[in-house]
């Protein structure tokens, strides 16, 4: 039986959904931040902000809530050619894949999340990837999940396990996913504190959140808040 999980957290929207998720199943929860040097560096400072709120507005999962880690991965900079890694206009790449798309990125995050869940004796990672709401990111897909977990069991020696609590569900549904698991209040504080905007901006508190409005990830999380909102 699993009774420990490694949250990949980035401070977003969708992995803040995960960590409740977690949190709701799991008497031992850690959560896991990579910076590499994102563009959107801000979203290590709303992980802080988020955390700190979790603990302090949900007594029944705040002692659940373990240890946070942050890792470098400045690699994934230092390689390049994303706009979510250099300061460059959002555009379609010639295969077809919007240039935010930083190739080996879920790779790298799960190897080594694996690598600290080995350490940390943990039993399951949990990833915000999905397969419904998606730019195409081929290190989204569930096929690539399996196998990633495959490799890291035969390489650890492990049974770990990944879990994807968004991997069939839209935007609107990731919404109705956070009111089930938290009520308003966990609405609310991602509404209010998770940073999911590609460009780093913080913005107006807009309805669905802060950001510039117009990347593809404000733009995709909007349209989640209005089908969510008229579903009520």
């Amino acid at each position: 039986m699993h009774t420990s999980a490694l949250v990949l957290f980035s401070g977003g929207q969708d992995s803040t959904t995960c960590l409740a998720h977690a949190l709701a199943r799991y008497e031992r929860v850690e959560t896991l931040g990579f910076d590499y040097g994102q563009r959107h560096h801000v979203e290590l400072d709303a992980r802080r902000t988020v955390l700190a709120r979790l603990r302090r507005e949900f007594p029944h999962w705040a002692p659940r809530l373990g240890e946070d880690h942050v890792l470098g991965l400045e690699v994934l900079r230092q390689i390049g050619g994303s706009s979510l890694t250099e300061e460059r206009a959002i555009a379609l790449r010639a295969d077809g894949l919007p240039d935010t798309f930083v190739p080996g990125r879920n790779l790298l995050f799960l190897t080594v999340a694996g690598a600290l869940a080995y350490r940390r004796s943990l039993q399951v990672l949990v990833t915000g990837v999905c397969e419904t709401d998606f730019s195409g990111y081929p290190d989204c897909r569930d096929d690539t999940m399996k196998a990633m977990q495959l490799a890291l069991n035969l390489g650890l020696n492990q049974r770990l396990r990944i879990e994807m609590p968004l991997m069939w569900i839209d935007k609107a549904a990731t919404w109705r996913l956070a009111e089930q698991l938290g009520g308003q209040a966990l609405v609310d504080l991602i509404v209010q504190d998770t940073h999911t905007c590609y460009l780093g901006e913080r913005g107006a508190l807009q309805p669905w959140g802060h950001g510039c409005g117009t990347c593809p990830a404000c733009a995709l999380r909007a349209r989640g808040w209005a089908a969510y909102r008229e579903s009520r």
